[in-house]
């Protein structure tokens, strides 16, 4: 699977990826974490204007297989959720870099994003682990 990671978006290693749009950034899991998480049945999301903080969990998503917490990939407010999930998580699934983003974050310190991996740094982290 190696290169089918958007060289656009930052990776975190657990999994989620984070992509700026402007002086918000939209967050969302990977194509690996939703292979391995198998058919998403439901997502808990945020409420819009909660904070969240790098690191710490903001939801959790529920698969046939396994209930997994998410993770912020840097601090911020919540404006916006991606409430088609509710209906629709198996979008996640299906379009996990397009119409399955989970949240998006108006970042408290945008420079949290350069600690951050590229897709490369995150590809070497999928190949060694």
């Amino acid at each position: 699977m190696a290169g089918s990671n958007p060289s656009n978006l930052k990776y975190t290693k657990e999994h989620e990826w984070a992509r700026v749009e402007g002086n918000r950034v939209v967050v969302g899991v990977t194509s690996h974490a939703q292979e391995a998480l198998g058919d998403v049945v439901f997502v808990e999301l945020p409420k819009v204007g909660s904070t969240v903080t790098a690191g710490g969990q903001f939801g959790v998503i529920e698969s046939t297989k396994a209930v997994s917490e998410l993770y912020s990939p840097l601090s911020g407010k919540v404006v916006k959720v991606n409430e088609a999930l509710s209906d629709n998580p198996q979008t996640i699934n299906t379009d996990p870099y397009g119409a399955g983003w989970i949240i998006e974050i108006e970042p408290s310190d945008s420079k949290q994003l350069d600690g951050l991996m590229d897709a490369s740094a995150y590809e070497n982290l999928l190949k060694n682990s």
